[in-house]
């Protein structure tokens, strides 16, 4: 038996909705679906600064577009703001 991991979640209907498509090759076959719920305190831990995978491919588009046009900032003023201790 073969194991696929796909990040998803279970909607308001009770429906598993995958994050992204299972890759490869279809499987007409029945398959089997363990789905891993994270208990309460790991549900806590997660960091409310993680982004989701979308918003972030969205922002590196977005900077390769800037970076093609010329619309960069330069080094100098890359680091004004950031307290790095």
């Amino acid at each position: 038996m073969k194991a696929i991991e796909v990040p998803g979640r279970i909607d308001s209907q009770r429906n598993l909705v995958l994050d992204e498509p299972i890759q490869g090759t279809t499987y007409l076959h029945q398959v089997r679906v363990i789905v891993l719920v994270p208990e309460q305190a790991e549900a806590e831990e997660v960091d409310p600064n993680d982004k989701h995978v979308e918003e972030i491919k969205a922002s590196l588009r977005r900077a390769l577009q800037q970076a093609k046009t010329g619309h960069r900032l330069p080094l100098s003023q890359m680091w004004e703001g950031i307290d790095a201790e």
